[in-house]
């Protein structure tokens, strides 16, 4: 299966009276998230389903790689909140689709503790705003026994 993990982009700072949920993606935050998802539909990213975390940030974020990436198929899940279980979301991708290639919107630290997680190493990753990794795993039971294939940052993706 093909894993792409996707941090949200630059969004709202943080304000008296705004809930942190509703924060809303910057305009420069969704011009990253573009380059990036560019980029990747160049090397041919094309997820069956996207995933994404129920705040804002995020379901924006989805919403924009579902443009970008011509995918009708996005699902909100909590097991892709900031303090969500990293193994939880690992099992719900093996156990609950069908798909050969899954995007997954949310946040950080926990993007960064499930890259760990999908690669079986004891690493923290730290996705900047904005980027995009693939993994690839190997079967569904089990641990996901996950190999990097590559990392798009905004960086990146501006040099382009």
């Amino acid at each position: 299966m093909e894993i792409y993990v996707l941090r949200h982009g630059e969004a709202e700072e943080r304000e008296t009276g705004l809930a942190d949920r509703d924060r809303k993606l910057t305009a420069k935050g969704k011009r990253d998230l573009k380059d990036v998802l560019k980029m990747a539909r160049k090397a041919e990213v094309a997820p069956d389903l996207i995933l994404t975390s129920p705040l804002r940030r995020a379901q924006e974020t989805a919403a924009i790689a579902a443009e970008v990436l011509g995918c009708k198929d996005v699902v909100e899940t909590r097991n892709l909140l900031p303090g969500a279980s990293p193994e939880q979301i690992w099992k719900e991708i093996s156990t609950d689709y069908k798909v050969e290639k899954i995007l997954l919107a949310g946040h950080q630290p926990h993007l960064g503790s499930l890259i760990g997680l999908l690669l079986e190493a004891a690493i923290m990753v730290d996705l900047k705003k904005g980027s995009l990794v693939r993994i690839e795993t190997h079967g569904k039971l089990g641990p996901p026994r996950g190999v990097l294939k590559w990392m798009i940052t905004t960086r990146l993706a501006k040099a382009d």
